[in-house]
């Protein structure tokens, strides 16, 4: 239950759903006991009148006594039939109150968890899997809830009443209210010990579940990879094995269940005959009647459901702990990259980077040692070098995506980490080496970076200003549905050239103090690169701009560019001066031109 603590701070956010709640629950609890007093009157009073008959009296006075009892019968059906209809309308309202605060406890906590998912890091997304992040937000938050709500309303009602019942009880015969009770000790021991095991068991189908998400949504977005490869027989059969073992450990977990109700209402039963048994040595002493026999049944058919929900409510208990916990795990998570600094500010594009090295704290890996460069405001930096040299951690790390290890990064002559996390990243334009498109319009997909507040008019004139600088204006306007076609996940049916296009005009359209280009036009012909490089010269000027890229033709106009080699600076100057020292960088352009003129005489 320590777990479960977290949410205390909702039930006082709630207080009044919760106290009418429990004042409702009260209320209908009273009519719930009433009717098993009006039975035990009306029994008392119809076997009194059928003494009073059979020890014989006056025909007149045998008709009277028996309209008077069904008077008085029919007077305790209206009675009773107008108790129920107004527990049925105080059990609505019990409903309305706890129920109502449990979906909006629930609504909070998954927005609480959406935003912490937010701020945490990127490392943090490279450590867990997207399938056990979607399982916390969705199927733990369901079983917390099932606390919140079910579990909190049935427990409430049964101690309450079970209180009223005991009492009533109690008024009517302590010897037999005592002996009726007996078996509930047994009930206490029998959730004491089962409680634990069903805990663990809880927490094994929880895991199961996250595996289970996590491999379908693998298997889902790499269903063409799966089909290329004619995969689907073995990925369903690896589904029908992580999925009977997820059926295996709540079958476990329904064991333990189903032998705990049983039990309950064997106990319950117990009490019956035992209130039929004891009732009726006492009502031979002439300590009871007849009717309170009656009573005392009613009552503990009453406690009958209540007694037995308790095995369900302490299963949804468990399982909303072990949730609970899985959750706060998350919760509890700080991030690697905090911004002390929230004020807005004004960037004007100074990159400097002091001895940097970078090593991933997951896998170890050192990307950057010592690297150190300057960029100044409104100039242009390439970075060139082959897959794993480091290049992209350059602009995961001026997007503050990570924190060096060592050295210091300077944004203006500031210490990035003192800068506004949100002001850097809103005047930063990044274009991904992996292009991730959202399943939606491409106009909407482009215009992800600007503000909600601007009109339609000049959002759409943004949109395609966008566009047609990142040369992908042509082949939206050839869909049939222009810049409203839906692209679908992960912008499945555009081409890698077009993803690619699509990405650089959200990115730019936002016109940014800085551009980072992560080798966004790989999948782009050079005549294409060519004319999205010379439509950007004018968005370029006068911002700083990173252009990352492994093709010579891609950075060959930038100010200053950089070669690396295994995260260090192996030549670093411009095109020309590059050149001259006949190294690495002439060497791959050499490679490069080539390459370029076998494939033009092919």
């Amino acid at each position: 239950m320590k777990s479960l603590g977290h949410i205390n701070k909702y039930f006082l956010k709630y207080k009044w759903h919760l106290l009418l709640g429990v004042v409702f629950v009260v209320a209908q609890n009273f009519g719930a006991i009433y009717p098993a007093q009006v039975v035990r009157q009306s029994l008392d009073e119809v076997i009194a009148t059928m003494k009073a008959i059979d020890n014989g009296v006056s025909s007149n006075v045998k008709i009277d006594l028996v309209t008077t009892i069904t008077h008085q019968v029919f007077l305790f059906l209206l009675i009773m039939i107008g108790v129920a209809l107004l527990r049925g309308i105080l059990m609505f309202l019990m409903r309305q109150t706890i129920i109502v605060m449990s979906r909006r406890i629930e609504f909070d906590l998954k927005n609480e968890i959406y935003r912490h998912y937010q701020l945490l890091s990127l490392a943090f997304y490279r450590r867990n899997n997207t399938g056990d992040l979607m399982n916390r937000i969705s199927e733990d938050v369901s079983r917390v809830r099932m606390y919140i709500g079910p579990a909190v309303m049935y427990t409430i009602n049964l101690a309450v009443l079970f209180i009223l019942i005991i009492i009533s009880m109690l008024q009517v015969n302590v010897k037999l209210t005592l002996f009726v009770l007996a078996p509930l000790p047994l009930l206490s021991i029998s959730i004491y010990y089962v409680s634990d095991l069903m805990n663990k068991k809880s927490e094994e189908v929880q895991e199961q579940q996250s595996k289970l998400s996590t491999y379908v949504q693998e298997a889902f977005s790499g269903i063409r990879i799966l089909k290329s490869f004619v995969r689907e027989e073995a990925s369903t059969r690896e589904f029908e094995k992580e999925s009977l073992d997820y059926q295996n450990k709540n079958m476990s977990l329904v064991k333990v269940n189903s032998f705990f109700f049983p039990l309950m209402l064997l106990l319950v039963g117990l009490s019956t005959l035992l209130t039929v048994y004891i009732g009726g040595h006492e009502v031979i002493a002439g300590r009871a009647t007849t009717g309170n026999i009656a009573e005392f049944i009613i009552y503990v058919n009453m406690l009958t459901w209540p007694v037995a929900s308790l095995g369900w409510v302490t299963s949804i208990i468990q399982r909303a702990a072990a949730s609970q916990e899985r959750i706060n795990e998350f919760l509890h998570t700080q991030p690697e990259i905090i911004s002390p600094n929230t004020n807005e500010t004004d960037i004007k594009g100074k990159i400097e980077f002091k001895n940097v090295s970078f090593i991933y704290p997951d896998s170890g890996i050192k990307a950057l040692n010592q690297i150190s460069f300057t960029v100044l405001p409104g100039k242009s930096l390439a970075i060139l070098g082959k897959t794993g040299s480091g290049k992209s951690t350059i602009a995961n790390l001026i997007c503050r995506m990570y924190d060096p290890s060592t050295g210091n990064i300077f944004i203006d002559d500031q210490d990035i980490t003192l800068l506004s996390l949100s002001s850097l990243r809103r005047q930063t334009g990044y274009v991904p080496q992996d292009v991730f498109l959202f399943s939606d319009t491409i106009a909407n997909n482009i215009a992800f970076g600007i503000a909600d507040s601007i009109g339609q008019t000049d959002r759409d004139k943004l949109i395609r200003q966008a566009a047609e600088e990142s040369a992908i204006h042509q082949n939206i306007a050839s869909f049939p549905k222009g810049y409203e076609t839906f692209i679908g996940e992960r912008g499945i049916t555009l081409s890698g050239g077009q993803k690619q296009r699509v990405s650089i005009a959200r990115a730019i359209i936002k016109r940014p103090k800085i551009l980072l280009f992560d080798d966004c036009l790989s999948a782009v012909d050079t005549h294409t690169e060519e004319q999205i490089l010379n439509n950007l010269k004018s968005i370029m000027n006068g911002r700083t701009s990173v252009i990352i890229s492994h093709r010579v033709s891609s950075v060959k106009h930038a100010d200053q560019i950089i070669v690396l080699e295994n995260g260090t600076i192996a030549e670093q100057g411009n095109h020309s001066s590059l050149l001259g020292k006949n190294g690495v960088y002439t060497e791959l352009y050499e490679k490069q031109l080539l390459e370029e003129e076998e494939n033009r005489m092919a």
